[in-house]
């Protein structure tokens, strides 16, 4: 084989390499693509958020990711937040309003805690009744709780259902994910 064509044929073997590698760099996101395991980091990568509830995000590769929104949907029938919504971004003094069943109080109010996300306690207070609580209906309350806001930026708010018997089957919860700032 003459010189010419070993170089050219060295060209071409050095081409199609190079296509090759760029072709499994585009495919595997790059050696730039960011990892993603939750909502938020899949949001943070400029990933498309589907406007649902709860919101969910999906990766170019067709992972999907929703939002933590705690127990909210769950508990809807008994009890409903109005502020802070889930995943807000809270600051002290926090202003806590809503509606729940007149049976998730006991002598018109219930337990309120906020958490860090250690799960340490750093607030706590109680909710009351806004008006008549002996009903089945829903009765509006409110809370105020006043904090110091920890290093950490995310925690939780617990509304707990007032349960005077201590009995586990009586117990009952709203987690509400937020955020500190």
């Amino acid at each position: 084989m003459n010189p010419r064509r070993k170089k050219a044929v060295k060209q071409i073997l050095f081409g199609v390499i190079l296509l090759v590698i760029a072709g499994v760099s585009y495919f595997l996101g790059g050696k730039n693509s960011v990892l993603v395991s939750t909502f938020s980091e899949c949001a943070d990568a400029g990933n498309p958020v589907m406007e649902s509830y709860p919101r969910q995000c999906r990766t170019k590769d067709g992972q999907t990711f929703k939002e933590d929104i705690g127990n909210e949907l769950e508990k809807d029938d008994l009890i409903r937040i109005a502020e802070p919504r889930p995943n807000a971004v809270i600051t002290s003094p926090l202003k806590i309003s809503g509606m729940a069943r007149g049976n998730w109080f006991f002598e018109a109010s219930f337990p309120v805690k906020l958490f860090d996300g250690n799960g340490e306690i750093i607030a706590r207070g109680v909710a009351t009744a806004k008006s008549n609580w002996m009903t089945s209906e829903f009765v509006p309350f409110e809370a105020t709780l006043s904090f110091t806001v920890p290093i950490m930026t995310a925690g939780t708010l617990v509304l707990d259902k007032d349960n005077p018997s201590d009995l586990p089957e009586n117990d009952d919860v709203l987690r509400v994910p937020i955020l500190f700032r």
